[in-house]
């Protein structure tokens, strides 16, 4: 019998952009794209991801590796909400743990509520099928958040425990 050791896998996964001239987005013909700091130099520094752009965006927040400007307007008042809803109570995946927190670190409310979104518990009715289309919360999910594939990341609170105690029940 031959054993074939293989190389471990790396800890962390090799993360690679393009560069801004290459990515399909950006006129390579122009000359101010020299003057844009390229994705590899800025996203490298940031906690990684395995999905996405590969950056943990929530970690590089709380880690204080980035700080954004919550608003262009000094008199806006934010307001950061630390307050979990549960979704998908009656489905036979995971439930969903919304975690408004993660989210008012960047957004605020008026962002989603009321047109995503009604306030009120029980008043939506999630579906795969319209999130897939980009509407609810595909509306950044697939877009300029962590992609849809990563079903662990919405559906992350197993059926057989109980839901935290700082939770809402949504529908």
């Amino acid at each position: 019998m031959v054993l074939i050791a293989e190389a471990p896998i790396a800890a962390e996964t090799v993360r690679r952009w393009l560069p801004l001239a290459q990515d399909g987005l950006h006129d390579p013909a122009n000359p101010a794209l020299r003057l844009l700091q390229e994705p590899s130099v800025a996203l490298s520094r940031l906690p990684s991801d395995r999905v996405g752009n590969q950056v943990n965006w929530v970690a590089a927040l709380e880690g204080g590796h980035i700080n954004p400007r919550t608003n262009i307007l000094p008199e806006s008042r934010v307001r950061m909400i630390d307050l979990d809803i549960l979704l998908n109570l009656r489905g036979g995946t995971p439930i969903v743990r919304f975690p408004h927190r993660q989210h008012t670190l960047w957004l605020d409310c008026s962002n989603c509520h009321e047109h995503l979104f009604k306030s009120k518990a029980g008043a939506n009715k999630f579906s795969m099928e319209r999130i897939l289309k980009g509407e609810q919360c595909g509306v950044c999910h697939g877009a300029v958040s962590f992609p849809l594939t990563a079903c662990e990341r919405c559906h992350n609170t197993p059926r057989n425990k109980p839901p935290p105690a700082a939770a809402v029940r949504g529908s």
